[in-house]
């Protein structure tokens, strides 16, 4: 199905639900509709503590009449598969790691498509991504690679900083609320539906316009790790924000990174410290709508 460059996500992994309830036991857990979940979508959805603070980030489809599937990366997966497993009870929902039967792809210069659109290739599903021309693709374990050029992790991460996309990672559990990493901008949260755990504080965060912390988009010329701290000159003894995607190419490195909007009007950004490399803002590649 793919002319495009392709990179194999090693640190990504895979989640099955099986069963009658697997669709409604996600949809009472995650931060996204899966009642009304079909074969033509997919889901980016986050899984929250009580306090509404993200545990994980994820896409989710349809598998089967009664499978969900649900990707994302693995050094979050053993302990949200754990912690799901815990709220099972008598759901007729069977969760297990998968991921030893998917391979996980990242493709670039795929064709325009709306972000989430599930494209089916036998046994293959193709996720279109925020970003232009980006996919997650999921196929057997023992499948033959996309065909297309290989690219490397850094092109990968670069992509997903440049579109302002921020994946929980092991650094940054319990680091956000989901709008804190524009989440629900993403598609990532549906506030329509029933409960799940943490969504009191969710829907207040996104209805009283108290939200004080955005993701923005930098660049700079040194190296960022995810979960660094970044500092505002103005204000050197506290942190102003932390990292949560960066990827470095041609001695350059673009950083997606959830910062406090106070930060934004006055001082200097930088890396590490006060006086660690100086950040350069970058327009978001989408809008993000102002809080009533």
């Amino acid at each position: 199905m793919s002319q495009a460059s392709q990179l194999r996500l090693s640190d990504w992994g895979v989640i099955r639900a099986q069963g009658a309830d697997a669709a409604s036991f996600l949809h009472s857990q995650l931060t996204q509709d899966f009642a009304l979940l079909d074969r033509e979508h997919a889901r980016l959805a986050g899984f929250c503590t009580a306090k509404g603070r993200l545990l994980a980030t994820m896409v989710g489809w349809r598998g089967g009449d009664e499978e969900i599937l649900l990707a994302l990366p693995a050094e979050t997966l053993a302990a949200t598969l754990k912690r799901l497993s815990m709220f099972v009870m008598r759901a007729k929902c069977k969760l297990s790691d998968a991921s030893a039967e998917f391979a996980v792809y990242g493709l670039l210069g795929e064709p325009a498509a709306e972000a989430w659109t599930l494209a089916s290739d036998g046994e293959a599903v193709q996720v279109a991504l925020p970003g232009t021309g980006r996919a997650l693709r999921v196929q057997p374990a023992n499948a033959p690679a996309p065909t297309g050029a290989a690219m490397t992790a850094d092109d990968w991460a670069w992509a997903e900083a440049e579109a302002g996309v921020a994946w929980v990672r092991g650094a940054t559990v319990e680091a956000f609320v989901p709008q804190m990493i524009n989440f629900e901008v993403l598609g990532g949260v549906n506030f329509k539906k029933g409960c799940y755990p943490g969504q009191e504080i969710v829907a207040r965060s996104q209805y009283r316009g108290t939200l004080k912390r955005r993701l923005q988009v930098f660049e700079t010329d040194a190296t960022a790790t995810v979960g660094q701290e970044i500092f505002n000159s103005a204000d050197p003894e506290q942190p102003a924000g932390v990292v949560a995607g960066s990827g470095s190419k041609g001695g350059r490195t673009a950083i997606a990174a959830e910062i406090k909007l106070a930060a934004l009007e006055g001082g200097s950004l930088h890396l590490g410290s006060a006086t660690g490399a100086t950040l350069q803002p970058r327009a978001l590649p989408y809008e993000i709508p102002p809080q009533d």
